[in-house]
């Protein structure tokens, strides 16, 4: 029952601790413990009269709620040349749970979008309102036939 306690403390110990301390290396280099992290997922795309409407699912797989999460993407046209920045406001991010969350990138058909860049993570906050390194617990993909990428 000891161990049990034991390893349930260092296991809290870690989450506390953040991503650095979850991360596992793997044969191949780092791998991500994907339950411990926030999946951003460009899951659809749909033009309305506004523009592009993008449907994202965010996935929290850590013990911390997201009171604060602002990502900064480079919206790119088919060219690659970079159109705009857009900030989206995704908080709050429930801990262990999948958020859907609409945004629209204005007077912008989908089917120009060539790719969205993640510019910066402009906040990413606990629920304690503490500053977090959203980078290193951050894992993008796409469905919607418009490439994702850091």
């Amino acid at each position: 029952m000891r161990t049990v306690s034991a390893v349930a403390a260092l296991m809290s110990a870690l989450a506390v601790m953040g991503p650095t301390a979850n991360a596992q290396e793997s044969a191949g280099g780092q791998a991500r413990d994907e339950d411990s992290s926030v999946l951003a997922e460009l899951n659809k795309v749909e033009t309305v009269e506004a523009g592009c409407r993008s449907f994202f699912l965010f996935r929290n797989g850590t013990d911390t709620t997201l009171t604060g999460f602002e990502m900064s993407l480079a919206v790119l046209d088919r060219d690659g040349i970079i159109d705009r920045l857009l900030t989206i406001d995704a908080a709050p991010l429930p801990a262990r749970r999948t958020t859907l969350k609409l945004f629209d990138i204005p007077d912008m058909a989908c089917e120009d979008v060539g790719e969205l860049i993640l510019h910066d993570i402009a906040t990413c906050a606990d629920d304690a309102g503490r500053t977090i390194d959203c980078f290193d617990l951050l894992r993008l993909s796409s469905r919607a036939g418009i490439p994702f990428v850091p």
